[in-house]
Parts: structure tokens; C-alpha cells; sequence
């Protein structure tokens, strides 16, 4: 049986830094942390566009560097155009899911309601574990 692998929406990986998550989805956060986390290149893009404090600043860039950041592809390109043309989608979040679906990855996120209607995604709001 193959392992499930999870892609961390920027959300997700901002509350899991503040610990603005409940104890059993920090758990689970933490689980997927130990291994190498993935993020889309998004996550990447708005987490270090943030005007934060050198330490807040340290800390996004000391995750991005221990994630594996999967940047746009064709494929992922080619999945994002579809996802917009299905539903009224935002670009980042529309690539975020395309990068999910295309990796086979389940999206972690606290905003599922921006990602319910898109076929064949699955989703898990780490706020409600």
C-alpha cells in the first residue's frame, strides 16, 4: 500500500508556526514536518513576500529550505488552466491545487472551502483533527 503524501497550503504552514493549530493537527503537522514537507512554489512566493520581523522572516525561510518545493511544470500549468475553466478559482490557489493533483498529494489547508469543488482533490483541514 503506498503512503499518502501531503502538500502544506500556505495557511496550514502558517498556523502550524504559530501553533495556531490544536494539539492533535500540530501532531499530525508534525508528522508530516519530520519527513521533508512539500509545498508549491506559491507557498514559497507568499510566505517570503511577507513584511515580518527578521525572526518571523528566519523561521519561513528555515521551513521553505527543509521543504521540497515543487515548482510549475506543463503538467501542473496544463491542470490549473483546467481547474480555472471549471470554476471561478484564484490563480495561486488554482496552481496549489493543480500542483496537489498532479503530484497525487492530499492539499493540507484550513481553507478547504476555496479547493471543496475541484474534482478529484482531496483535502484535510488540519484545525479539525
Amino acid at each position: 500500500m503506498e503512503e499518502t503524501r501531503y502538500l502544506i497550503d500556505t495557511n496550514a504552514v502558517i498556523d502550524y508556526l504559530g501553533s495556531k493549530i490544536p494539539d492533535s493537527g500540530i501532531n499530525f503537522m508534525n508528522s508530516i514536518v519530520d519527513d521533508i514537507p512539500n509545498v508549491s512554489v506559491i507557498t514559497k512566493i507568499e510566505l517570503l513576500s511577507f513584511d515580518s520581523s527578521d525572526e518571523h522572516n528566519n523561521t519561513l525561510r528555515s521551513f521553505i529550505g527543509d521543504s521540497t518545493v515543487l515548482d510549475l511544470s506543463v503538467s501542473i500549468v496544463d491542470a490549473s488552466i483546467e481547474i480555472r475553466k471549471r470554476r471561478r478559482t484564484k490563480l495561486p490557489d488554482a496552481i496549489i491545487a493543480a500542483t496537489a493533483l498532479v503530484y497525487g498529494f492530499v492539499l493540507v489547508t484550513r481553507n478547504t472551502s476555496d479547493f471543496k469543488d475541484i474534482d478529484g482533490l482531496k483535502l484535510l483541514d488540519p484545525h479539525t483533527l
